[in-house]
């Protein structure tokens, strides 16, 4: 490997004014794999965080509860500390924006950027609550929709219609906080003048450092033009005055995301930190040659590829190596509701399941782009008892027991199918390139069609019979340990995403850590504890059980996205989908049986898989039907590597009319599922189906 990359990751700090529930997951689930992953690869990879602890939300809500702000994030960042660490999201560090650190580089950042003529100051009109003696954030000004009248409606958007106006457009409107009728009142506010930074921000945002969709919408932002942003707000306020402005105070997405320098800085200065030998500068300065990486809601684009770099450019620091935007999740095709109970807080999920199988279903559904993903209740217990229980965990339960029994937990010297160990170990390369690229649903189909490898190598040689004919110990103390071996390469590809279970396979095999580079070589004449089950099924009423006691759970609040201040609505990319499969795709008509049994389906083994020249989207098959073969053109390319796929039992139409295409003929039609692209799944029959066996 060449030297060590030093790299910085962060996720949006989750806002401190309620719990963690699965739909933050899916953020510091991601990051936390790709962090996992780094640092498996030997990197100096370094993952901060902070919770976003300013702002009228909270202020409010510490009013209510009769406690202080001070009490109130503290007591939240407590709740989050301990949910995160419970998901094994492995923070290096975890602060908070209401720190010393943080009001130091805000009021730094502020300065270098009024100093160099970016800030400008104007007298604006905002809405007053005379009760409260408050100007009203948006949000918290309530009214009739001005376009379809609907009531009881923010100042910003509709709800109901998808309308976006202004405040002083609602009819009849009322402070949520104390239902007075605003008032019109002026205000000296001060803002960032955004578009001094429009060469720069083009720049950048077009240099790479965006996935396509994202830098796509910048451009119609770029387009319209890049307005001054309010970076100030009134007193009373929860966070920190301004320098030199008594009484106004920084608008909470100022210093958001100067909590990422914050929290580094508290980690620098931490025992951790000068052990390490950090040093603030070496990753933050104009000049740095770090890698810095935000992984955020693609709700908070505007604010972290516009804001957040042109602010660090006029202050004089670097801006971030790339941000990686993510989508929303839903729950069986739908937002998440509490009235369904498929609002699950962190906790309540805690309650009732392992964290690490809602780790794999995020991981086995994330791509590298925006899109929202599903959480499928069903789908996901499925995946969980047939990937985690019924494929990975259950070659080290075949193999381990003989172990143990017969040969008093001592692995053999050498391997009986050296190649067959030496052909996982080459797969580990397009496993870390998918890794990489944060495609961790192509790692993990690849990871898995291994897993029915190794299975099918276990089912050929059964050493369940060879336990049971005299003179054939050590060909089953091979077997076995061939076998472990496997298991070994397959736990240690899912570390990142299975950080609990690879600690717990690594005491069971007695072995250090597992990195990366520990995978190339087999483990052999070594000593293995007694296999103790590393996972469960999870059964249909734990799932019931969870979205009961969701239902019952309706009186707490749900914490904003990370990183989204009630204080303000947040232009988001859209890449809504439709709400589920059958509304994208429809059923097709009715046909009768006899139709449907012309069709014949049949059990195929892929023996040969190549990608296809001059062919974007196909790879050629060579499909063993049980003794005759046959080639077929599928278009998988995307969504799998070719050598992953030798082995792999599939369905194929197996009477369908050769067709011929440009690059040969096609005489079959493999099936699969899925919209296309990366997001296609082949269809895999349950362990037992052999290749010519008829589909029923």
């Amino acid at each position: 490997m060449s030297d060590p990359r030093e790299i910085l990751i962060t996720s949006a700090l989750p806002y401190a004014n309620g719990p963690i529930h699965i739909g933050h997951l899916v953020e510091y689930i991601q990051t936390d794999i790709w962090a996992r992953f780094q640092r498996m690869r030997g990197h100096r990879c370094w993952y901060v965080c902070a919770d976003d602890a300013h702002g009228t939300p909270i202020m409010l809500k510490a009013r209510q509860e009769g406690i202080s702000p001070e009490a109130l994030i503290a007591r939240v960042s407590a709740e989050h500390q301990a949910d995160f660490a419970a998901f094994r999201v492995a923070f290096d560090n975890y602060h908070s924006t209401h720190s010393d650190e943080n009001r130091h580089y805000a009021s730094l950042i502020y300065e270098r950027n009024r100093d160099a003529g970016h800030i400008a100051r104007r007298t604006i009109t905002q809405a007053y609550d005379p009760v409260e003696q408050m100007f009203l954030p948006d949000r918290f000004i309530k009214g009739e929709c001005p376009k379809c009248g609907a009531p009881d409606q923010y100042g910003d958007n509709c709800e109901v219609c998808g309308a976006s106006y202004s405040p002083n457009e609602l009819k009849n409107p009322r402070s949520a906080v104390s239902g007075a009728v605003p008032e019109q009142r002026e205000s000296d506010h001060y803002f960032f003048k955004l578009a001094d930074f429009d060469e720069m921000l083009k720049a950048w945002t077009g240099g790479g450092s965006l996935q396509k969709e994202v830098a796509n919408k910048l451009g119609e932002w770029f387009a319209s033009g890049l307005q001054e942003w309010d970076i100030s707000r009134d007193a009373p306020y929860f966070g920190f005055e301004i320098p030199d402005h008594p009484g106004k105070f920084f608008y909470v997405w100022l210093d958001a995301p100067i909590g990422y320098m914050a929290s580094f800085q508290n980690l620098c200065d931490s025992p951790k930190g000068q052990a390490a030998g950090l040093d603030f500068d070496r990753f933050w300065s104009r000049d740095s040659k770090a890698e810095l990486y935000h992984f955020i809601g693609k709700d908070i684009i505007y604010f972290h590829a516009l804001f957040w770099p042109a602010m660090l450019h006029g202050a004089g620091f670097r801006v971030p190596s790339a941000i990686f935007a993510h989508g929303f999740l839903t729950v069986d095709g739908s937002k998440m509701s509490k009235s369904r109970g498929t609002f699950i807080k962190a906790r309540t999920y805690l309650d009732h399941l392992n964290p690490e199988y809602l780790r794999y279903y995020f991981a086995a559904k994330l791509g590298s782009g925006v899109d929202d993903i599903d959480l499928s209740l069903e789908d996901f217990a499925f995946r969980v008892n047939a990937d985690l229980v019924g494929k990975v965990v259950n070659i080290a339960s075949r193999s381990a027991g003989f172990i143990t029994k017969r040969f008093a937990g001592r692995l053999s010297a050498a391997l009986p199918a050296p190649a067959l160990f030496a052909e996982f170990v080459a797969a580990g390369g397009s496993i870390a390139e998918a890794y990489e690229r944060r495609e961790y649903s192509r790692a993990v189909r690849e990871i898995m069609a291994l897993a029915d490898r190794a299975n099918q190598y276990i089912d050929e040689q059964a050493p369940w019979v060879a336990a049971k004919q005299p003179g054939r110990e050590t060909e089953l103390q091979d077997i076995c340990t061939q076998g472990l071996n496997l298991f070994r390469l397959l736990i240690g590809w899912l570390k990142p995403i299975l950080p609990g279970t690879a600690a717990d396979s690594e005491a069971f095999l007695q072995v250090p850590p597992l990195t990366w580079a520990d995978l190339d070589r087999p483990l052999l004449d070594h000593q293995i504890a007694p296999f103790k089950p590393l996972m469960t099924r999870v059964e249909p009423a734990q799932v019931a059980a969870l979205l009961e006691a969701s239902k019952e759970d309706l009186t707490g609040d749900g914490a904003s996205r990370p990183g989204a201040s009630a204080d303000q609505s947040v232009p988001a990319i859209d890449t809504a989908t439709p709400a589920t499969h059958l509304a994208r795709d429809p059923l097709a008509p009715t046909i009768d049986f006899d139709t449907f049994a012309k069709v014949d389906l049949r059990v195929a083994r892929i023996v040969a898989a190549e990608r296809v020249e001059g062919a974007d989207k196909l790879l050629a098959l060579t499909l063993d039907l049980g003794g005759e073969t046959r080639q077929v053109f599928a278009g998988i390319r995307a969504a799998y590597d070719p050598a992953a796929l030798v082995g792999r039992l599939t369905v194929m139409v197996a009477n369908l009319a050769p067709r011929k295409m440009r690059f040969g003929v096609s005489e079959g039609m493999v099936l699969a599922a899925g919209p296309g692209g990366a997001d296609i799944f082949i269809l895999t029959p349950d362990d037992g189906a052999e290749p010519g066996m008829k589909v029923k």
